[in-house]
């Protein structure tokens, strides 16, 4: 499952490897407790480990198969972090911390499954400490309406490319797309983050309908 969750995502998303990396330069370093909302089969999780050496992981799938999987590639790394990495099979939804339980929370390309953008958000400024900071990579969807459609075109012309994705493949994407993704525009992200409790919020980088946004917990 890894390598070929890896492959179509190298395959199917421009410039992955950057915003993975242009995610990880807004992170604080000195991050304690840290949540990862779609661990996916760790990619950013591993990254993490070596990127905030201080840090306990606490990381957060839907799928009791793909945490199994980011389990067993944490477990088998030789980063000393990996003992205080710990593991849940939840929705994002139903997340349920103490109070001021984190000072980072991060997530790629996951927060799009999520359809009650306020409700999450309110959700994830419960579980933060004052100044704690959130910060996600995932697609939004432009405005006008003429930019989303532009975006979407992009993209697809990205997956169409030689040695990307398959008919079938990107027949597959657009029937997931339809049925389990919901895209926010970015005027609408912020307007829901400083509503539940959110200030310094900024577009640190984008390339059509992908972009990272970071912000504050107030």
């Amino acid at each position: 499952m890894s390598e070929s969750y890896d492959s179509l995502i190298h395959r199917a998303v421009p410039r992955y490897d950057e915003m993975i990396a242009r995610l990880l330069d807004y992170l604080p370093r000195d991050a304690q407790r840290v949540l990862e909302l779609g661990s996916g089969t760790g990619n950013l999780s591993l990254r993490l480990l070596d990127s905030l050496p201080l840090a306990a992981l606490t990381l957060v799938n839907g799928s009791d198969e793909m945490i199994a999987l980011v389990r067993s590639r944490i477990e088998e790394s030789t980063n000393p972090a990996r003992s205080r990495t710990t593991y849940l099979v939840t929705r994002f939804e139903e997340l349920d911390f103490p109070a001021a339980s984190f000072d980072l929370v991060v997530s790629s390309i996951s927060l799009h499954h999520v359809e009650d953008k306020a409700g999450l958000y309110a959700r994830i400024r419960s579980l933060m400490s004052g100044g704690g900071r959130f910060c996600f990579a995932d697609q939004i969807r432009g405005e006008p309406e003429s930019n989303h459609r532009l975006n979407w075109e992009r993209w697809l012309d990205f997956c169409r490319e030689r040695g990307h994705c398959t008919p079938d493949e990107i027949e597959s994407l657009l029937q997931h797309a339809e049925a389990h993704d919901y895209y926010t525009t970015l005027t609408e992200h912020i307007a829901l983050l400083s509503k539940t409790g959110f200030s310094e919020i900024d577009c640190v980088w984008r390339n059509w309908m992908w972009g990272i946004v970071t912000a504050t917990a107030s």
